[in-house]
C-alpha cells in the first residue's frame, strides 16, 4: 500500500474522499502520397469510444462535482479521461485527479506560452518538428487516451487544429526521405498507440523504407492511461520494426498497476526497450520520496527512468509548475541513495525551441589543477586534474 503522504495536497490536506476533492481542485516519395488509410479508419468504434469520458456533464455526474467549471475549461482545453484512469482516480485521489480533471486554474495562467517549445516555427511541414540536426518529431495521431491537463500541446490536442490527415503524413514522410541527416524519428501526437493497428503499421513500414532512418521511437502514455490497448497483437506488430524504442510516461507510483505491468511486459517481451519520461508536477509528485518510489516501481516493470522534466511553460499549466530548486533537491536526494539504473536525467526543455538542457545539482566546488567536489553524503573530496609530462 502506498504511504498516505502520497495523497497529500501541497497544502497538507489529506484527500481520501472524492467528495472533498472539488473544493481543492476546481477553485514521402511517390508511394508516400497514396492514402495510408482512410481517415474513417481513425474513428473508433462505438464500443471503443465508450471507454472514455469526453463531456463535462458526464464527468460531473460520475465524480459528483459542479458541471459549470468543467464546461468553462472544456470550452478552451477539451477533456478526455479513460474509464480505466477514472477508476484509479477514485482509488487514489488527488495526485491522479489533478492530471486528468479540468481545473479553473487552467484559465488563469498569465505567464504561460501557447507554443512554449516553438514547435510551429520549427515545422518545415505541418506534422513534423525538426529541432535537432539528427532527429525529428513526427506527429501521427490526433487523440490520446487521456488529455493530460499539463500537456505541452494543450493548444491543439483534442481540437480541429490537431487533425492529421494522409496528406500531412505524406508530406512529413517525404521531408524525412529527402533529409538524410535525420537518422532518429520520434513519432508522437496525440498518442500513436491510439491509432488503428493497420494505420500505425503502415506508418512504421513507410519509415523503415527510408534508408537514412536508423531508429524509430514511439512516445506514448497508453501503458499508463489505457494499458489494455497494448495487446499481444500490437506487440507482435511493433516487433517487426526494430530497432524500435518506446518512451512512456508515468508520473506517480499509483499509476503502476497490474494492468500497466502487463502492458509493459508485452512490449519488453517483444524486445522493445522501454524508457519513462516523468514530468515534475506540483501536488502530484514534487516530493523526493514519491519520485523515488516511482523510479523503483518502474525498473521492477522493466521500464528505465529516462527523463524527469521540469514542467514546460505551457499556457494553462502554471498551477503545475514547481521551482527548479525543488527539482534539484529531489535529484540530490536520489543520487547516491538510489541505484543509478533508476536515476533519470533532470532536464528543462528550453522555451523557444532551445532544446533539452540537463539540470544537475552542483557537486563541483572548484575546478583547477585540483578538482574539489562534494560527495552525495556532503563530504568534501578532491581529485588531481593535471597531466604530468
Amino acid at each position: 500500500m502506498l504511504r498516505s503522504r502520497y495523497f497529500l495536497a501541497r497544502s497538507g490536506i489529506v484527500c481520501y474522499s472524492l467528495k472533498r476533492l472539488p473544493a481543492l481542485c476546481m477553485a514521402a516519395p511517390r508511394h508516400f502520397s497514396q492514402p495510408i488509410l482512410s481517415l474513417r479508419a481513425e474513428t473508433m468504434s462505438n464500443q471503443h469510444a465508450s471507454s472514455f469520458i469526453t463531456t463535462p456533464e458526464h464527468l460531473a455526474q460520475i465524480l459528483d462535482i459542479p458541471v459549470e467549471p468543467l464546461r468553462a475549461v472544456h470550452a478552451v482545453y477539451p477533456l478526455r479521461v479513460s474509464r480505466y484512469y477514472l477508476d484509479l482516480i477514485k482509488q487514489h485521489g488527488l495526485p491522479l485527479w489533478r492530471q486528468a480533471v479540468p481545473d479553473l486554474q487552467e484559465l488563469a495562467d498569465s505567464v504561460g506560452l501557447i507554443d512554449p517549445l516553438n514547435e510551429e516555427n520549427l515545422s518545415p511541414v505541418p506534422c513534423l518538428v525538426h529541432k535537432y540536426p539528427d532527429r525529428a518529431l513526427l506527429l501521427v495521431a490526433s487523440e490520446c487516451a487521456m488529455y493530460c491537463r499539463f500537456c505541452t500541446r494543450k493548444r491543439k490536442v483534442g481540437k480541429p487544429e490537431m487533425i492529421i490527415d494522409d496528406a500531412a503524413l505524406a508530406a512529413g514522410l517525404e521531408y524525412l526521405s529527402r533529409t538524410p541527416a535525420i537518422s532518429d524519428v520520434l513519432i508522437s501526437g496525440g498518442d500513436p498507440l491510439m491509432l488503428p493497428l493497420a494505420r500505425l503499421e503502415r506508418i512504421l513500414k513507410a519509415l523503415r523504407a527510408i534508408p537514412s532512418i536508423a531508429t524509430i521511437r514511439i512516445g506514448t502514455r497508453v501503458p499508463c492511461t489505457l494499458p489494455m490497448r497494448v495487446t499481444p497483437r500490437l506487440a507482435a506488430m511493433l516487433k517487426k520494426y526494430h530497432p524500435l524504442y518506446i518512451n512512456t510516461h508515468f508520473n506517480h507510483p499509483a499509476e503502476i498497476t497490474a494492468e500497466a505491468e502487463l502492458a509493459c511486459a508485452r512490449l519488453a517481451d517483444a524486445g522493445i526497450p522501454l524508457g519513462c519520461q516523468t514530468v515534475l508536477l506540483r501536488g502530484v509528485n514534487d516530493d523526493a520520496e514519491i519520485i523515488q518510489e516511482l523510479l523503483y516501481r518502474l525498473i521492477r516493470i522493466r521500464v528505465k527512468p529516462y527523463y524527469l522534466f521540469q514542467a514546460d511553460l505551457t499556457k494553462g499549466t502554471a498551477h503545475f509548475r514547481t521551482t527548479v530548486d525543488n527539482g534539484l533537491a529531489i535529484m540530490r536526494h536520489l543520487i547516491g541513495r538510489t541505484t543509478g539504473l533508476a536515476v533519470p536525467t533532470y532536464a528543462l526543455d528550453a522555451p523557444g525551441g532551445g532544446g533539452k538542457i540537463p539540470l544537475t545539482p552542483a557537486y563541483i566546488h572548484h575546478l583547477g589543477e585540483v578538482l574539489e567536489f562534494i560527495t552525495y553524503q556532503g563530504q568534501i573530496c578532491s581529485y588531481p586534474n593535471r597531466i604530468d609530462s
